[in-house]
């Protein structure tokens, strides 16, 4: 049984930071290019970052230099560092692993507010 387990979600206000993880279970995990989407209320889900087997780095444009997602290959985690947070920042954030298959977590809720 697979299962992707988010945490590290929560309320921050604009310029803090957060950090995400995600850990993965029923799955050989260094065989999964990793990755992070988000989904506002009212929008379609995003990509935000992903990580391939062998630690290559894409981010959406909105969060280029603001975000890090990195893996640990022997702990069978994924983390997505939040730094300099915005309001628009906000919305639910998904875990993600692709190979042959695709699999989600159940997300974990950011909210960027004063």
């Amino acid at each position: 049984q697979v299962q992707l387990v988010e945490s590290g979600g929560g309320l921050v206000q604009p310029g803090g930071s957060l950090r995400l993880s995600c850990a993965a279970s029923g799955i050989v995990f260094r065989l999964y290019v990793m990755g992070w989407y988000r989904q506002a209320p009212g929008k379609q889900r995003e990509l935000v970052a992903t990580i391939t087997t062998g630690g290559s780095t894409n981010y959406a444009d909105s969060v280029k230099g603001r975000f890090t997602v990195s893996r640990d290959n022997t702990k069978k985690t994924v983390s997505l560092q939040m730094n300099s947070l915005k309001p628009e920042d906000a919305a639910v954030y998904y875990c993600n692993a692709a190979a042959m298959s695709h699999y989600w977590g159940q997300g974990t809720q950011v909210t960027v507010s004063s």
